[in-house]
């Protein structure tokens, strides 16, 4: 079973739902948390992690030998991305807008493009306890996209765990794509504002158009807001959990610690999320 946790915007409680989820089922089965928000990874300050693996992660960029190219324009007519422009005096890589397709290099007819490597991140693997390993990638800084890290990471996903928790970054960019390639279930987590709710919307056409099955969590829930139940009854889709606003929650995470661990109730309501999950995913 693989599980996205994803919002249309940052700060709705991916890491609160990733963290507390995969620690409460971690109890009862072996789950693999990977944190898959590669700009800003945070699943990590939750835990004791021993790390026992790291990788780096690269992208090939195109290098021309101009002095061999004949600007016929091949490769910049060919390049979805708009990183390569050609010239009377030769070919020019635009590095920041370059995804490392390789097509270029594959439709020059002289073989003026060979590739160089470039590191763009890296991925770090561990675990918390028998029952819960973990994963993240980290982009480096200044680096404009990590899908590949996300891909490359993905491809650490555990046979052996019966549970996959992916925390993906926020919105509904390539990168949250590329996290839901492969996925069973979509957590939607959002918060019952205007702004939580337009932003559920976004991320919510993208995992129909995927077709991912999906159900909301509501976090820091007003039970006198009803915007994000109306919806959800508009739209069918499942309501999971509610997440009160709180302080005693918020004062929890703000120390970096799992909520469910001092407010043991939730664990039982945890679990009844996943066990919903498993009925809407058959």
């Amino acid at each position: 079973m693989k599980i996205a946790i994803l919002s249309g915007k940052g700060g709705t409680g991916k890491t609160t739902i990733s963290t507390n989820l995969a620690w409460t089922l971690s109890k009862l089965k072996i789950v693999q948390l990977l944190d898959a928000d590669v700009e800003e990874p945070n699943d990590h300050i939750f835990f004791d992690i021993s790390f026992t693996h790291e990788e780096n992660v690269e992208l090939l960029l195109p290098v021309v030998d101009n002095n061999t190219c004949i600007r016929c324009g091949e490769c910049s007519r060919n390049c979805q991305f708009g990183a390569i422009s050609v010239f009377e005096s030769g070919a020019m890589i635009f590095r920041s807008l370059c995804h490392g397709c390789g097509v270029c290099k594959m439709v020059c007819p002289v073989n003026a493009i060979t590739e160089s490597p470039k590191s763009i991140g890296k991925i770090m693997l561990g675990k918390v306890n028998e029952n819960l390993k973990f994963g993240m990638g980290l982009l480096n800084i200044g680096e404009p996209s990590g899908v590949k890290i996300i891909r490359q990471l993905k491809k650490h996903i555990d046979n052996n765990a019966e549970i996959v928790i992916i925390d993906s970054q926020p919105g509904s960019s390539c990168p949250v794509v590329e996290t839901l390639r492969n996925i069973d279930f979509a957590i939607l987590v959002t918060e019952p504002t205007i702004f939580g709710l337009h932003d559920l919307k976004l991320a919510l056409e993208l995992v129909n158009e995927m077709n991912i099955p999906s159900g909301i969590i509501i976090n820091r829930d007003n039970p006198k807001t009803k915007i994000i139940d109306n919806y959800a009854a508009e739209k069918s889709i499942p309501i999971l959990m509610r997440i009160p606003f709180e302080k005693q929650i918020a004062k929890i995470y703000s120390e970096g610690k799992l909520f469910t661990e001092y407010l043991p109730d939730y664990q039982e309501k945890f679990i009844a999320v996943y066990e919903t999950i498993k009925e809407l995913v058959k």
